[in-house]
């Protein structure tokens, strides 16, 4: 038997739609897993969800991932999963994410020759399209290598953050299903928004790799989804301006929402800007959590 956690994640970071993503502190999902003589993944329990989630393992992400993680290895033996969920649903935190990444960690632990994070990628990948409809590693990515990840469809490239620098978390009391949140990006674009977008990256990414807070400032802006997914999450707009008027060198919608997350130069910064983002969701109704840890922050792991 082996049991894993996996933190919460940042996914998109704004300027990174489906490619780029970062890890939480405390919270996220744990996930037991048992090796059993069948040739099969059943799951025995889900707990603390506050909705129905699937039993039947190909429907699960967690499932998913260890039956695509069985397949490729041609494993003789199968595995039983019983998963704790610590990360709201359609909370725009990487629950779906959360679950797989954990169980293939552990999974990992019980095979005879384990393998390394990166492999474990495209079974994490195939296990999130199982909630998402997609496959897209900006969640699954930074869980299985911790902090600030940008995640292709077959590569996961570390960015190196500085360790001053720490991001504010903030959960509404509300849900917003990732598939309804993709629904709203359809239509069409202009070239203009995909070049603003691209700039808007490379500058983050440039500041991130110099320690440069005023390129991060400069791109950490998210043009191309935000304006179209911002309608859906109630009390965004003020929640925003309020981490930007705290000092945060950015702020924008976490994965698919309602979450919103912002980054600072320092812990002090974003600990004090947590109050007025509740506030803001709170006058628009919502009562709410509020997070704050090192933008670099460690992956999933081994309990």
């Amino acid at each position: 038997m082996a049991k894993a956690f996996s933190p919460a994640s940042v996914g998109n970071v704004g300027v990174g739609f489906d490619i780029l993503g970062h890890v939480i502190e405390g919270v996220g999902d744990t996930v037991t897993v048992r090796r059993i003589e069948a040739g099969e993944v059943r799951i025995a329990a889900i707990r603390g969800a506050a909705v129905d989630l699937p039993m039947h393992a190909p429907g699960n992400t967690a499932g998913a991932s260890l039956i695509a993680l069985r397949a490729a290895l041609e494993l003789p033996f199968g595995f039983e999963i019983e998963i704790d969920k610590g990360i709201p649903l359609g909370s725009g935190m990487g629950g779906s994410a959360a679950s797989c990444v954990a169980a293939l960690v552990a999974a990992n632990a019980l095979l005879d020759v384990p393998l390394s994070r990166e492999a474990l990628y495209r079974f994490a990948l195939s296990g999130e399209a199982v909630a998402s409809g997609g496959l897209h590693g900006d969640n699954v990515g930074p869980m299985l290598l911790g902090g600030l990840v940008l995640s292709t469809a077959e590569r996961l490239v570390k960015i190196p953050v500085p360790a001053e620098w720490h991001s504010v978390l903030v959960h509404p009391d509300a849900i917003l299903e990732t598939r309804r949140a993709r629904e709203a990006l359809q239509g069409s674009y202009a070239l203009g928004e995909f070049v603003a977008q691209s700039a808007n990256l490379a500058l983050v990414l440039a500041g991130c790799h110099a320690g440069d807070a005023t390129l991060v400032r400069a791109g950490l802006q998210d043009v191309l989804v935000e304006p179209r997914r911002a309608p859906l999450i109630g009390g965004f707009g003020a929640a925003k301006q309020a981490a930007l008027a705290a000092g945060a060198m950015g702020a924008s919608i976490s994965g698919a929402g309602p979450s919103v997350f912002g980054w600072f130069e320092t812990r002090a910064q974003a600990e004090a800007s947590a109050p007025a983002i509740q506030a803001a969701f709170a006058a628009a109704g919502f009562d709410s959590q509020a997070w704050v840890s090192p933008i670099d922050s460690p992956a999933a792991k081994l309990l």
